[in-house]
C-alpha cells in the first residue's frame, strides 16, 4: 500500500510528520518557557502579564495536542519525551529569567520561530495536497500573527 489510512502518500507524510514533530517539540519548549513566565513574573505589570502568559499556554497545549494528533494521523508517532524535544527544538529554554520585558520579548521570539516552521509546514502541506495540516497551519499562523502584534506594540 502506497498510501496512509486517510489517502495520503506515505512517503510523503513521513516527510510532513517529521516537520510536524520539530514543531511538536518547539510548542513543547515555548509551553514550558511560558509556564516558566507565569510562575516567576514581577513588577508592576505582574496582572496583566500573569494572565497573559497563563492564556498564551492553554493556547500552546491545545496547539501541542492537535499537531502529536496530526502526526497519529498521518500514521507516524509524535514525539514523547522531553530529551526528544530538548534534541528537535530550536526554540531555547528561558531559564532564570527575571525581567518582565525579557520574558515578553522572548515569547515574541519563541512565536517567530513557532511561524517560521508554521509556514514551512504550511508550504510542504500544500504541495502534498494534505488540506487537513494546511488548515490547521492557517490557523496557527493567523492567531500567532496577531499575538506578536500585540506584543510587539506592549514592548514599544
Amino acid at each position: 500500500m502506497s498510501t496512509n489510512d486517510i489517502g495520503l502518500k506515505i512517503k510523503d507524510s513521513k516527510v510532513l510528520a517529521s516537520k510536524l514533530n520539530a514543531l511538536l517539540a518547539n510548542y513543547q519548549v515555548y509551553y514550558q518557557n511560558l509556564r516558566n513566565f507565569h510562575w516567576n513574573v514581577t513588577g508592576p505589570n505582574f496582572f496583566e502579564l500573569h494572565a497573559k502568559f497563563e492564556e498564551l499556554y492553554n493556547a500552546a497545549a491545545l496547539n501541542i495536542d492537535e499537531t502529536a494528533e496530526r502526526v497519529l494521523t498521518l500514521g507516524e508517532r509524535p514525539l514523547s519525551s522531553y530529551e526528544e524535544y530538548i534534541e528537535h527544538a530550536v526554540i531555547k529554554e528561558a531559564k532564570l529569567v527575571t525581567d518582565a520585558k525579557q520574558m515578553v520579548e522572548i515569547t515574541r521570539d519563541n512565536l517567530n520561530s513557532l511561524l517560521e516552521l508554521e509556514r514551512e509546514t504550511l508550504e510542504l502541506a500544500g504541495e502534498q495536497g494534505d488540506e487537513g495540516t494546511d488548515a490547521l497551519m492557517s490557523e496557527y499562523i493567523t492567531a500567532k500573527e496577531k499575538v506578536v502584534w500585540m506584543l510587539s506594540a506592549y514592548l514599544k
